[in-house]
């Protein structure tokens, strides 16, 4: 993995880490909403929803540890270990977001 501190990447590196953040953030607002107004009886969800929720917690650690781990041991930069660290959880969020409202 070329781990070069002053290229391009590295320059917009904050940039992109920023971003991947702000769609997490943006999304999980979406599935708490979601999750909640479902809880209420406001909206149809899923009997196992609640399960799912708690569930889905420990698998996305376990594998943003391990993604931060491999990174890391492959000498990357910091921005990029944060970067493997934050994709399993993006991972969730997108398709959780897209699941509960049916078209993000």
């Amino acid at each position: 993995m070329k781990t070069d501190m002053f290229g391009p990447a590295a320059i917009f590196a904050p940039f992109a880490l920023w971003q991947q953040m702000a769609e997490i953030a943006w999304e999980s607002q979406t599935v708490i909403a979601m999750r909640t107004a479902g809880l209420l009886g406001l909206v149809k969800q899923d009997a196992g929803e609640p399960q799912r929720m708690v569930m889905e917690k420990a698998d996305a650690a376990g594998e943003a540890m391990t993604a931060a781990l491999r990174a890391a041991s492959r000498g990357a930069r910091a921005d990029q270990v944060m970067k493997a660290a934050l994709r399993p959880y993006r991972r969730r969020t997108k398709a959780n977001a897209k699941r509960l409202t049916g078209h993000l």
